[in-house]
């Protein structure tokens, strides 16, 4: 393991706010927890979350280098789940799922591992589905770029390396997209399932991204309507994708649901190099430490 990182900068305008949404390369971003951390401290962040996919173990390697610096670290993961709407229609829907005082259940942490290993499963029938197109790639290849929980990104990766696709979105567009004829279905959670365990271990649903739904306005309130029935808590509010006059709408929005206002930038270092840490797409974000403080307040299982 890396040494922790020296002390950070004196805060910079940003000492106040937060960052509840971001990656590390045990996911799909490109930093290490050590280097998440660093920048965190150097331009002044309060706190932020590791919210890695369906894997802790990005925030378990920061706990130490954010204990050297002082820095309020959230213990976080993002999940797939499934949103039933009408008749067949679904869409996936990403969870965010915070311990910002204590530690999930046993029974979480397994279901998670369980999680894990279907995220495996669906990767091997995704390389089998892709050498069947006579693509030159294997599991073992995309797990070594992928550290503790490899996905789509990393297949990208590596189809754009070997001339497969132009980039990132190419490969998405023509071999890893829902529409793509290579395609593989991951087995998920339904929304209200997922919700359902992560309150009784102990933990804060958050929705994230709410604009990704591509809902209209009316079904989207009777979709949060519905979840904040089956113990939703939270909804991403601020967010890299979101602009202003969305973010306006989506904190009214929770304020009529008595959902929890949260926000993040989604941060993946190069590969999402527009975003910034704390900051989100050129600025457009500013998340206050009110937010986490309030969330605390909220963390009390089903």
């Amino acid at each position: 393991m890396p040494d922790p990182p020296e002390s950070p900068l004196p805060p910079s305008p940003s000492s106040g706010f937060i960052d509840l949404h971001s990656h590390t390369n045990e996911s799909d971003g490109s930093l290490s927890p050590a280097e998440l951390v660093a920048l965190a401290g150097r331009i002044g962040l309060a706190a932020i979350a590791v919210t890695d996919h369906d894997t802790f173990e990005g925030y378990e390697q920061a706990v130490p280098f954010a204990r050297t610096i002082g820095l309020d670290l959230v213990r976080g993961i993002e999940l797939n789940t499934l949103l039933n709407l009408q008749g067949k229609e679904h869409r996936y829907l990403h969870l965010l799922t915070y311990f910002p005082s204590g530690e999930p259940s046993e029974d979480f942490k397994n279901w998670v591992d369980r999680e894990r290993d279907d995220r495996r499963n669906r990767n091997r029938r995704l390389a089998e589905a892709l050498q069947r197109q006579g693509v030159d790639i294997t599991l073992e290849e995309v797990e070594t770029r992928g550290k503790s929980l490899a996905g789509r990104v990393h297949f990208a990766r590596i189809l754009v390396q070997k001339g497969y696709a132009v980039n990132a979105e190419d490969a998405f567009r023509r071999y890893l997209g829902e529409s793509a004829p290579s395609y593989v279905h991951r087995e998920s959670q339904t929304t209200e399932q997922a919700i359902r365990i992560v309150r009784s271990g102990g933990g804060v649903p958050v929705i994230a991204h709410p604009v990704r739904l591509t809902l209209s306005r009316n079904v989207e309130r009777k979709v949060l309507a519905r979840l904040r029935q089956a113990g939703l808590l939270g909804l991403e509010v601020y967010h890299s994708e979101h602009s202003p006059s969305l973010q306006a709408y989506y904190r009214q929005l929770a304020d009529e649901l008595d959902l929890l206002p949260t926000g993040g930038s989604d941060f993946h270092g190069a590969a999402k190099p527009n975003i910034d840490l704390g900051t989100g797409l050129n600025g457009n974000l500013r998340v206050p430490l009110e937010f986490l403080d309030r969330m605390r307040g909220l963390q009390r299982p089903l």
